[in-house]
């Protein structure tokens, strides 16, 4: 299997585990710690905006080449085997990819604070 078919294996089996994930943060047998990591992990991954955009010299990349794979990685270990199976088989039947609207709102907001903070600042040197 040459490079790029590997590459390309890689993104669609990273694409199925965020909607498995995506699906594993809002079932009842999932534990609360699960829930949670997973469904920070797939609403940021599933967000239509990235916390450091990618044009951003290298650090607009490094989110979605590192961050997002070391997320989901954790993610998937917190999850019980049977249950992850269970989740990924049922993202590869799903045709829609979710869109996260509380993972959008969620950057928003680090934006916004992050905004505030760096006005607020400029604002008390003049």
């Amino acid at each position: 299997m040459g490079m790029l078919a590997k590459a390309k294996s890689w993104a669609k089996a990273l694409k199925r585990d965020v909607v498995a994930l995506w699906l594993a943060a809002r079932d009842r047998r999932v534990s609360l710690q699960a829930k949670l990591v997973a469904g920070a992990v797939a609403a940021y991954a599933l967000s239509p905006i990235d916390l450091i955009p990618d044009f951003v010299p290298v650090l607009g990349y490094l989110d979605d080449l590192v961050i997002v794979p070391l997320g989901i990685m954790l993610a998937i270990r917190l999850v019980p085997e049977p249950l992850m199976i269970e989740f990924r088989e049922e993202a590869t039947r799903r045709t829609a990819r979710p869109v996260s609207r509380g993972g959008l709102a969620f950057i928003l907001a680090i934006w916004l604070g992050c905004l505030i903070l760096v006005l607020g600042s400029l604002s008390r040197m003049f």
